[in-house]
């Protein structure tokens, strides 16, 4: 059987390995998925899981529950030689090993695109990942909880100081739910009041949210400035050392929750291969996802999602490129699936090509915006807009059934404000009071 390779299990890698299995007869081809993470994590829920609307493990699609046929390895492929057309496994623990192939497909995905700007790397935190999310849900909880028993002064105001840069979609939703997550901790906490906390958005350009008109982003930051949050407009972070903020305004503040969200890369992983990469490290294919160089094609690669610079035929991309989001990597990884079984059965591929039908956004619980062409729908509908969007773009209906599930709790009993900031410790209380030998 011919063995396909997919590299990365995020919405490129997952589709195209469920797609595959669906339309590949038996016998065909052997299908493996290789991922560091033993789940695929559905980003745009990344906010709401923050915020604590989404239970964490109902943002995650498990590979080995909804891939049934798939050989998943979870490990890293640290090394590709397409030359020889194997690539090398390195797992958590144990020993690397080399793994032959007839066919690679690459959708590493992209990480956090950072600067070095100082304090950023040892301050602040992404967005990309369940455990950040997670991480900056337990943080603002644990401030609230610190903040309710001190005494007025620079110390209480830095613990209700939240900081978010970036103004895209996941900076502006990130930036949205929280706010709306800190309404409901006041309401806990009465010795805490909205007046205490202080909201920064940082954006480096005129605007927020590009992929929207002006008229509905300007409505965003107005809206924003109604719940007493601050967008920094035509401004940069210029550092971060020791959680004091410097902008390049000139204004400072300090702050205990710094998210970074301005912008992704492609996985740097790809460097380590003989695959042709563009001057962004990404992964360079044609409109049909085959992988070129220049303009010869990598016979037996393929590629999608973030980690590739994929043509967008629409005329709409970025430098005539398709924008890194989701509703682009799933789109390519069902044509990628059809290319792939057509190629196998000697038919020709056919180029990707997707005109966006339009742009969603929540900005805190029961506000929200829609944007199609010059249409655009602003509060409570265009929030339940985006939550049927995305609660239907979840893959499974195991997954969406859950999803829906906590927005209806959440509706009747209201959602949890508890936090968990002890998990990154779980030992300390049993070792507080172990019993140990005497000396």
């Amino acid at each position: 059987m011919r063995k396909i390779l997919i590299v990365g299990g995020g919405y490129a890698g997952f589709y195209t390995a469920w797609k595959l299995e669906k339309r590949l007869r038996r016998g065909e081809a052997q299908v493996t998925m290789v991922d560091p993470l033993p789940y695929l994590t559905y980003q745009p829920f990344l906010p709401e899981v923050a915020a604590g609307s989404i239970e964490p493990r109902h943002a995650v699609v498990a590979h080995r529950r909804h891939l049934k046929s798939t050989r998943i390895v979870t490990a890293r492929v640290t090394k590709i030689d397409h030359a020889t057309k194997t690539a090398e496994i390195t797992p958590a623990e144990g020993e690397a090993w080399t793994e032959q192939y007839d066919t690679i497909v690459i959708t590493a995905g992209s990480v956090s695109r950072t600067f070095p700007i100082p304090g950023v790397a040892d301050q602040a935190i992404g967005l990309k990942s369940i455990e950040e999310a997670m991480w900056i849900r337990d943080r603002l909880t644990e401030n609230f909880i610190k903040a309710s028993t001190m005494k007025p002064g620079p110390e209480r105001d830095r613990l209700l100081t939240v900081v978010v840069v970036g103004g895209g979609f996941a900076g502006i939703e990130l930036f949205g739910e929280l706010r709306s997550f800190a309404s409901s901790l006041v309401g806990a906490y009465p010795e805490v009041s909205m007046d205490d906390t202080q909201f920064h958005l940082i954006e480096a350009m005129g605007r927020i949210m590009p992929e929207v008109s002006l008229k509905t982003a300007e409505w965003v930051v107005k809206r924003l400035a109604q719940r007493g949050a601050e967008v920094h407009l035509n401004t940069q972070l210029a550092s971060a050392v020791g959680g004091k903020i410097e902008l390049s305004t000139g204004e400072t503040f300090e702050s205990d929750l710094i998210v970074w969200t301005a912008g992704v890369m492609a996985t740097p992983n790809m460097r380590n291969s003989d695959l042709p990469l563009d001057d962004r490290g990404r992964v360079t294919v044609r409109a049909d996802l085959r992988i070129t160089n220049g303009d010869d094609i990598v016979e037996d690669a393929w590629g999608a999602g973030d980690v590739c610079a994929v043509p967008d035929l629409t005329g709409g991309g970025v430098g005539g490129f398709c924008v890194p989001n989701a509703q682009h990597a799933v789109r390519q990884a069902k044509r990628l699936a059809k290319n792939i079984t057509g190629m196998i059965r000697g038919e020709d591929p056919v180029d990707y090509y997707h005109k966006g039908l339009g742009a969603v956004a929540g900005i805190g619980l029961y506000d929200g915006v829609f944007q199609s062409g010059r249409l655009a729908i602003k509060g409570l509908i265009g929030w339940f807009m985006h939550r049927g969007y995305h609660g239907l773009a979840i893959p499974s209906w195991e997954r969406k059934t859950r999803v829906f599930g906590n927005w209806i709790i959440n509706f009747l009993v209201r959602r949890d404000l508890v936090g968990l900031p002890a998990r990154d410790t779980p030992a300390a209380y049993f070792r507080e009071f172990a019993s140990r030998p005497k000396a």
